[in-house]
């Protein structure tokens, strides 16, 4: 049966076979989205664009180790990525196990990494987006796609499209301040927490979980680094290796508590009224430009399956 793993549980086999092969041959992976399929290849899906752009676009522009990508597949209209296994164990995992000179070590590591991708320069300047300039992706926005957007639009899609004079008034001064400061735009992971950081012998041996990756305003990291990870060790020591915006953090927490996931589509009943949240959606100009160029590639296949109206 040794042939079997090293060709990836059959590579010439349909994806679905070899998805069903790989849940019963390997033990399961985090996550129900992601599957061994050999001993050196995975395979995760449904996936959406932003993922593959971003790990095509930080292997091809930085040395931030990201798993190497190796084939994207289409089934019944979903995208699903083939990529290499990463060997270890997760930051969040190992910590206890680490010697203080290894966190040493990992902690400059993540800090240079982080630099590089910062470092980078976007395509458009004051352009929140994917990788490659197509709508972002990001659950503390929530379930829909938004963009490409400038960075007033981006803010405004996070309050809920809530008017400028109204800010001060519900969210505080500490939102408008945010909300109309010129910040610079930077590649950012935006899910930077210790189970997205893989350790192999004392060293980072990738970073993992592209699926929100994009160009999005400076803070975004440090604020996103807050926002689902849990408490311990290993998330103030990934907290700490980032650039600090403490006031943006705490205007986030106070749009976190009062508007969560305005980019979601959602109906609410309030005092007898029902009132329809449309949620975001990729930007008008962008659909436009697709419509008028008909390109086939991994947006057309997404979009296809998951269309959206955008008026």
């Amino acid at each position: 049966m040794w042939w079997l793993f090293n060709l990836s549980i059959g590579s010439l086999l349909h994806l679905r076979t070899r998805l069903w092969l790989g849940r019963l041959l390997f033990r399961p992976l985090s996550g129900d989205r992601l599957t061994r399929v050999s001993w050196h290849r995975v395979i995760k899906g449904p996936c959406r664009p932003t993922e593959v752009e971003a790990m095509q676009y930080v292997a091809a522009h930085t040395t931030v180790p990201v798993p190497k990508l190796f084939a994207v597949h289409i089934d019944d209209g979903e995208i699903y990525i083939e990529m290499a296994y990463i060997t270890g164990t997760t930051l969040e995992g190992g910590w206890d196990g680490l010697s203080t000179d290894q966190k040493s070590v990992i902690f400059a590591e993540l800090k240079q990494h982080v630099s590089s991708l910062r470092e980078l320069s976007p395509p458009v300047e004051g352009m929140v987006s994917s990788a490659l300039q197509n709508p972002a992706w990001d659950a503390r926005v929530g379930h829909n796609l938004f963009g490409p957007v400038s960075l007033n639009e981006f803010h405004s899609v996070v309050r809920g499209h809530l008017v400028m004079e109204d800010v001060a008034q519900y969210l505080g001064e500490g939102v408008v301040r945010m909300h109309t400061a010129p910040y610079r735009i930077c590649f950012t992971h935006a899910d930077l927490a210790a189970r997205n950081i893989m350790i192999r012998n004392g060293h980072i041996a990738a970073i993992i979980d592209w699926d929100f990756a994009g160009w999005y305003p400076e803070y975004w990291e440090f604020t996103k680094a807050q926002y689902t990870e849990l408490g311990g060790g290993s998330r103030e020591f990934v907290f700490d290796a980032l650039p600090c915006y403490e006031a943006e953090l705490e205007a986030e927490r106070i749009l976190w508590d009062r508007l969560p996931t305005m980019g979601s589509t959602y109906t609410a009943h309030r005092h007898g009224v029902v009132i329809k949240h449309a949620g975001s959606a990729p930007s008008k100009a962008w659909m436009e430009a697709r419509r008028s160029c008909q390109q086939v590639d991994l947006w057309a296949v997404y979009l296809a399956r998951h269309p959206y109206s955008v008026s």
